[in-house]
């Protein structure tokens, strides 16, 4: 199966999430009663992953989760959602990942990871699943792995001529600057290009300045995410940004937008390689609002059948 041609391939990571629904977010030292927990699939790379796969590109996953209950029901979840697993391992010496997540009545949320197993992804499994990632459309790429794990994803797929999306989450202040030019497309929202750059970006014009600062460190090209303002995209080869606003919506929770946004782009730049960005990152923002619309992270996330056929 190494030899097959995925549309996207996601070298990231996986998060079992544990979610507590509560009226608002409680404060330091402080119990308060929820209205609801559930047990949920995340990770950023996984979400990801997954969005690709349901708007319906081939895609693999290259991660690793514990030898545990968690880790088994992940790699079933990738099955069900058609994802390959070949490059899925378990390891005996850490967790799978996980995530606690508090979502308060407006949306927000606050979560506290615990990588687990996916530290434990590095060089040799990159290099089993390396005749893969030559023949891919698209490789993803964040930073709940090792970052140097995900930079040498990238170079590998770069060698290969394969289109590369880096997404700098979470985000490190000190980040390699070879991300930067391994980096096709470079996906950050608005707190993250506040850590990259240094600089304030509350509003639109000062994601435009944010995006210009990032894109001469080397980027094919820059999106930064706005929430409900929509996004800001920058190419090398235009000296002018675009905003690509997105159509309002009744926000139900936001857990995962960001990654609905990310495999959406993925889909898109696989799919069709001739689409202006800003028009693949408009139709990825139409996606991610649909996700918004719902509780959960990869539970709220649409399939291509859900949406209007002009996606498409």
């Amino acid at each position: 199966m190494s030899g097959e041609a995925f549309d996207v391939m996601v070298v990231g990571s996986c998060m079992t999430d544990l979610v507590s629904q509560a009226p608002r977010l409680p404060k330091a030292g402080e119990t308060i009663h929820g209205q609801k927990f559930f047990i949920g699939f995340g990770g950023k790379g996984a979400n990801q992953c997954i969005q690709a796969a349901r708007l319906g590109a081939k895609t693999a996953m290259v991660c690793k989760v514990g030898e545990d209950f968690f880790g088994d029901n992940y790699i079933q979840n990738f099955k069900d959602n058609g994802v390959h697993t070949d490059f899925v391992g378990q390891t005996p010496d850490a967790a799978t990942g996980t995530a606690s997540i508090i979502v308060n009545d407006a949306g927000e949320n606050a979560i506290v990871i615990v990588a687990g197993a996916n530290m434990l992804l590095g060089g040799e499994e990159l290099q089993g699943a390396l005749l893969a990632v030559s023949r891919a459309k698209v490789l993803v790429c964040q930073l709940e792995i090792c970052p140097q794990t995900s930079l040498r994803a990238l170079r590998m797929a770069q060698e290969n001529k394969v289109k590369t999306i880096f997404n700098p989450a979470p985000a490190i202040a000190d980040l390699d600057a070879e991300f930067y030019t391994a980096s096709d497309v470079f996906c950050c929202n608005e707190s993250e290009a506040e850590l990259l750059t240094g600089s304030s970006v509350a509003n639109v014009e000062e994601a435009r300045q944010a995006a210009q600062q990032l894109l001469k460190r080397g980027c094919g090209s820059v999106i930064i995410t706005l929430g409900p303002q929509g996004c800001v995209v920058v190419k090398a080869q235009g000296l002018t940004s675009t905003l690509v606003q997105t159509t309002a919506c009744a926000t139900v929770d936001t857990t995962g937008a960001g990654d609905s946004f990310i495999g959406a782009l993925a889909f898109y730049t696989a799919h069709y390689p001739t689409m202006p960005l800003e028009e693949m990152a408009r139709r990825a923002n139409r996606v991610a609002g649909v996700s918004v619309q719902a509780v959960g992270t990869q539970s709220s996330y649409p399939f291509k059948r859900d949406l209007p056929a002009e996606l498409f």
